[in-house]
């Protein structure tokens, strides 16, 4: 008789990979472990029709294997669609490592990582992401051919951030153009949650063009840092999504964007760099087009950084890169309009472009 629980867990319900919701037709996912090192992680590889997947590695505290196994996916998935949308000839992938990237990061790791990702043969291609460095790429370069975003005096195109930062601004100016009728920022109030690299590239370029910019960071020394240096004023209410600001730009993790935020928010446009902004893409994008807010897909406007390590592979100069991630301004408002003539969700739009590429690159084969 076939055993149905182990540890008081019903074997039928457990599904690890295949019943996982985010497991959309993933070609491959390589779970990488090393005694030694304490390496812990696992590779996405969503699709490699376009080309090879690439995407970066997350190296974060997890609370469990199945929190980072369902975080893989989201993200490698994203990525297809984000290199497919933008015009490249890359496949989507993402890797995850289980840890604390403060205390548990080591070279010795970096480099067990990347000797994971050689075995590949290349059809995974890392760079980083949330937890990692210009640094720790050059690290995993030591082992494998099969990394972008390492530093420029090896060669690299370096870090990523202000790119994506840029390409973000340009799709909430694109947004803004949509719903307000103008592009320019000045006089809009505009809240970016998490202040990181891209989330301080973003939040300079705003107060550049003369917009009103709030903050908000789990990190409090970071959001006095970012204050002073650029004028930003620090929130200091106590529900973001309750702000009276014109923008809202989350730029931290995902899935803030859901039932209960979609009901407080006050914002007229979402346009920011994180990634799976909605926990449920179908029913939150509908939410979102019936409460008259503009959605700017995460994927279009936060693709800097990947055509930033994509001109790396590609030997394209920084004026190439600057000028393909400033066209993510009239990609944005192309699909806008696409999206409103067919009377669907931007999410929708945007996904159905992306996918009418790779559909088109599959039967040509």
């Amino acid at each position: 008789m076939e055993a149905e629980v182990i540890k008081g867990q019903d074997l039928k319900k457990i599904a690890p990979v295949f019943g996982q919701q985010s497991f959309d037709d993933h070609e491959q996912v390589v779970f990488c472990y090393d005694k030694e090192t304490g390496l812990k992680a696992i590779i996405g590889i969503h699709n490699s029709v376009l080309g090879p997947a690439l995407g970066g590695t997350r190296m974060w505290n997890y609370e469990s294997e199945w929190e980072a196994l369902n975080d893989v996916l989201r993200l490698s998935r994203g990525m297809t669609f984000k290199n497919a949308i933008t015009g490249l000839d890359l496949g989507g992938g993402k890797a995850v490592i289980i840890g604390d990237a403060k205390t548990q990061k080591s070279p010795e790791l970096m480099r067990r990582f990347g000797q994971f990702v050689d075995s590949l043969s290349g059809k995974y291609i890392t760079a980083e992401d949330v937890g990692m460095a210009t640094k720790d790429m050059d690290t995993v370069r030591e082992v494998t051919k099969h990394v972008t975003g390492i530093s420029e005096s090896l060669g690299g195109s370096g870090n990523p951030s202000p790119v994506t930062g840029y390409g973000v601004f340009m799709g909430m100016k694109a947004a803004a153009k949509y719903k307000f009728g103008v592009d320019t920022l000045e006089g809009k109030k505009i809240l970016v949650q998490g202040v990181g690299n891209v989330g301080e590239t973003l939040v300079k370029h705003i107060r550049n063009e003369g917009g009103e910019v709030f903050i908000t960071d789990i990190n409090q020394e970071r959001l006095e840092e970012v204050s002073k240096k650029h004028g930003a004023k620090i929130y200091e209410g106590e529900d973001i999504y309750t702000a009276d600001v014109d923008i809202y730009a989350p730029c931290a993790l995902g899935a803030t964007i859901n039932d209960e935020t979609i009901e407080k928010l006050k914002a007229k446009v979402i346009a920011g760099a994180a990634n799976n902004q909605l926990a449920e893409e179908e029913k939150h994008g509908q939410l979102l087009l019936d409460k008259g807010i503009v959605y700017a897909p995460d994927f279009l406007i936060n693709a800097g950084g990947v055509i930033n390590v994509y001109a790396e592979l590609k030997g394209f100069t920084r004026e190439d890169t600057m000028r393909q991630t400033e066209n993510i301004y009239n990609t944005t408002l192309e699909i806008l309009k696409k999206a409103e003539e067919s009377n669907m969700t931007t999410q929708k739009a945007a996904m159905k472009i992306a996918q009418d590429r790779i559909d088109q690159k599959k039967n040509e084969k």
